[in-house]
């Protein structure tokens, strides 16, 4: 596919190391030269598109694999567990990420032949990278070369993305987020209350409330899009804003669990170990020494 070798040149040729902010708002290219460990994440409404190697991501029990000319669709924040497959200095992982206006996709689907509220689809899909979608995508990356035609035509393409997401990937997960009333758009409401309170005892009962829904179908249609329990939902947002925290070295080991909600030290250390592959203290060592020697490699290059 022409399109695709094209994004790969583009993308290698405006990337060092780690994640480059483009000039196109919402579009950011992503290069790595290794294969990296486990790095949590809270996956936003996004496409990412792999463009050179290979990449995992975990949600749950479920195992998301994709490489060049496929692509990871995101429809709510999940916090995932992502680990680069397949890369080397010679061969990098290249990728790209767009951030998806949900917005734009309401007001794409006012034009649609209205649907009735189907179950959530699940929060995250893989598919093939179509040639109009590469295409489409080919476009809106070249922009970077071209900054004085990005206000202009950055968000007719990104429309057009979403309408080939829409209605030609007839992604039903993009769908379910642009309508208002959907059940997904109520689960969202509980979703944000516990990465706002992640900290906090959590009450199935209240989420479900707040959701408009019965305690029972709440519990399943939470358990549909996210691939969690709400209980594991909030567990992996403490573990991630844990490992945030000892990596920014704020406090020992012990502290960061208490101020992520965690009562027991043991409990944390055994949990953070199960999600991370290595206990809170020497992981947190790991990936300081990882970030030092990252920033002097950098740094010897510049």
């Amino acid at each position: 596919m022409s399109a695709l070798r094209e994004l790969t040149e583009l993308v290698e040729r405006h990337t060092a190391r780690g994640v480059a902010v483009s000039a196109v708002d919402g579009l950011d290219l992503v290069r790595a030269e290794a294969i990296t460990g486990r790095f949590g994440a809270l996956y936003q409404p996004s496409l990412c598109v792999v463009l050179q190697g290979a990449k995992t991501t975990l949600l749950g029990e479920q195992v998301f694999n994709y490489d060049a000319g496929k692509y990871l669709i995101a429809s709510v924040d999940l916090p995932a567990i992502g680990q680069i497959a397949q890369a080397s200095p010679e061969a990098p992982y290249l990728a790209l990420r767009l951030s998806l206006d949900t917005a734009v996709v309401a007001e794409l689907l006012l034009d649609a032949e209205d649907e009735a509220d189907a179950p959530p689809a699940p929060g995250l899909a893989v598919s093939e990278l179509g040639e109009d979608l590469a295409d489409a995508l080919l476009r809106l990356t070249r922009l970077i070369e071209r900054p004085r035609e990005v206000a202009a035509l950055a968000p007719l393409i990104k429309r057009e993305i979403l309408y080939r997401l829409l209605f030609v990937e007839v992604q039903p997960l993009l769908r379910q987020i642009g309508r208002a009333g959907s059940r997904l758009n109520r689960l969202n409401r509980a979703l944000a209350w516990i990465r706002q309170n992640y900290d906090a005892p959590l009450k199935v009962g209240d989420l479900a409330r707040l959701a408009h829904m019965s305690p029972s179908t709440f519990h399943r249609q939470f358990k549909a899009v996210t691939a969690l329990s709400p209980l594991q939902y909030q567990k992996q947002i403490r573990l991630q804003e844990a490992r945030r925290r000892l990596l920014a070295d704020e406090a020992d080991v012990a502290s960061v669990g208490l101020a992520v909600g965690y009562e027991s030290p043991s409990q944390f250390s055994r949990e953070y170990r199960r999600l991370f592959g290595a206990p809170p203290g020497r992981d947190a060592v790991q990936l300081r020494e990882s970030v030092r020697l990252s920033a002097g490699l950098a740094g010897a290059e510049a």
